[in-house]
């Protein structure tokens, strides 16, 4: 059997890692990125407000050496879902199976103004560059500001906004700072009303404004103000933006996208296309576009392709669960778990912020770096 993987990320090492486990040299696994190496979301932030380097964080796709898996580094060009195949700058690859999962592109171009007067922390390029960007930063009005929906790991800008506090008190300039969050949603996590109480209890604390409901539509570099949907505007020394997010373009140029994303059978992560799957931001499978969530959709496409493999009917299901930790500041972190279920409102569970947490979040990422890297 010659399985077919496109993307790198929590998916598709989860899925290939699994392949590998179970299989070994058996099947043909060929896993396709263009990157030449991992950072899990939340290492973002750490390299950004100064609590990690860069090459702590790297996770090089050169110590990817499992039985059965062959490393491909090229960008595809094109995907065809029929024949499950793809054109890529180092040749033409086809598979048995084909599974997709390549997250979503970010797009900061795609909001006027925000390359020319602010900065974008949701790419690894973006949000590493902010490390010397904030350095160079004497206090003042900040802004951290959603300009589209969906956007990936919803805690993320709620992050971002407590760790600036944390940031400029360390430094002597939160006294003479603002700090703004700007989100669509109407709450922090939607899905944890417990969660999300803390949250607004933590800004409050902090004086952080916060601003539900409202999007950034662009940014006016020449006046320093960051220009709301409804009309509104907020001044800004320091724009902090979560960009556009889309499918890569060689997945919407494929046919697979309804509504811009891949939709998928929310219990077997199957697309229209025999053979065929999609896992994690790609899709619209109902869930939020979170590392955490395509790692458990690559699960079950893995036991689902083994059970293939070895002439059984495949039972896996998807139960929608995932976990996220939430940083609260002060060295403190929330655990949040969510399960989302097809026709059913999420069900949402939050263990309060506290320093015990920083362990378990290290073991998270520690753990699947052994899993999927072997070391």
């Amino acid at each position: 059997m010659r399985v077919l993987v496109l993307g790198a990320g929590f998916g598709g090492l989860e899925l290939t890692t699994r392949l590998a486990e179970e299989l070994g040299g058996e099947a043909e696994i060929t896993l396709i990125d263009k990157g030449d190496g991992f950072v899990f979301g939340f290492s973002k932030l750490d390299v950004m407000f100064g609590r990690a380097v860069e090459g702590a964080v790297r996770h090089s796709y050169d110590d990817l050496v499992k039985p059965g898996v062959r490393f491909v580094r090229t960008t595809i060009r094109a995907i065809d879902p029929v024949t499950r195949s793809v054109t890529t700058d180092a040749g033409r690859f086809e598979g048995d199976v084909l599974v997709v999962a390549l997250g979503a592109d970010l797009d900061p171009a795609a909001t006027p103004g925000l390359v020319e007067g602010g900065h974008e922390f949701y790419t690894v390029p973006g949000a590493f560059a902010l490390r010397e960007v904030l350095d160079r930063f004497e206090g003042g009005r900040v802004v951290v500001g959603v300009t589209s929906t969906p956007f990936k790991c919803p805690p993320a800008p709620s992050e971002t906004a407590l760790m600036m506090h944390d940031f400029l008190s360390e430094r002597g300039l939160r006294d003479r700072s603002e700090i703004a969050l700007v989100m669509p949603l109407g709450t922090p996590i939607p899905p944890s009303p417990a969660a999300s109480r803390a949250l607004l209890g933590a800004f409050a604390e902090r004086g952080i404004d916060w601003h539900p409901e409202r999007l950034v539509t662009r940014l006016d570099p020449e006046r320093r103000v960051a220009v709301l949907a409804d009309g509104g505007e907020l001044p800004y020394d320091l724009f902090l933006g979560v960009p556009v997010h889309r499918a890569p373009e060689v997945v919407r140029d494929s046919g697979m996208c309804e509504d811009g994303w891949i939709p998928v059978d929310s219990l077997t992560l199957e697309t229209r296309f025999p053979d065929v799957y999609a896992v994690g931001d790609v899709t619209s499978v109902g869930t939020p576009k979170a590392g955490v969530f395509a790692e458990g959709q690559a699960a079950i496409v893995a036991e689902r392709i083994i059970a293939r493999f070895k002439n059984k009917t495949g039972i896996a299901t998807y139960g929608g669960r995932g976990i996220c930790f939430v940083e609260f500041g002060a060295d403190r972190i929330g655990r949040v778990e969510v399960t989302f279920l097809r026709g059913q409102a999420p069900v949402g569970r939050f263990d309060e912020a506290s320093t015990d947490y920083r362990a378990d979040k290290s073991e998270f990422g520690a753990s699947r770096v052994k899993r999927w890297f072997g070391r």
